[in-house]
């Protein structure tokens, strides 16, 4: 069965940090890019980072550009999202999705994990 499982959100203070992780299992993801959307109550889907196979080619947002770093283990089949200097604007719901296209994984991944709630207090 083929999964993405998140972990790692919680509630934390304006200016803290977060670390999830992306589980992912049921076939070989070496080949695919891996990225993160999050969605925040009342609004879209927005994407937050990317990471191609093999990681030589990074993606973010301008919104979290410098303050989170996205990164992956192959050997574990997972991937992470080190966030820093949190804000309460990053308060939303954080997803994990892969595809084998790069070119497809910000417009439509083709495996979404179910999120992870991330909640920033000022």
């Amino acid at each position: 069965q083929v999964q993405l499982v998140e972990s790692g959100g919680g509630l934390v203070q304006a200016g803290g940090s977060l670390k999830l992780s992306c589980a992912a299992s049921g076939r070989t993801w070496k080949g695919y890019a891996m990225g993160w959307f999050r969605q925040a109550p009342g609004k879209e889907r927005d994407f937050v980072a990317s990471i191609s196979s093999g990681g030589g080619i990074i993606y973010y947002a301008n919104s979290v550009k410098g303050r989170f770093t996205i990164s992956r283990d192959d050997a574990k089949n997972t991937v992470y999202l080190e966030m820093d200097r949190l804000e309460p604007e990053d308060t939303a719901t954080y997803y994990c999705a892969a595809d084998e296209r790069p070119a497809s994984l910000r417009a439509n991944p083709g495996y979404w994990g179910r999120g992870t709630q991330v909640t920033i207090s000022s």
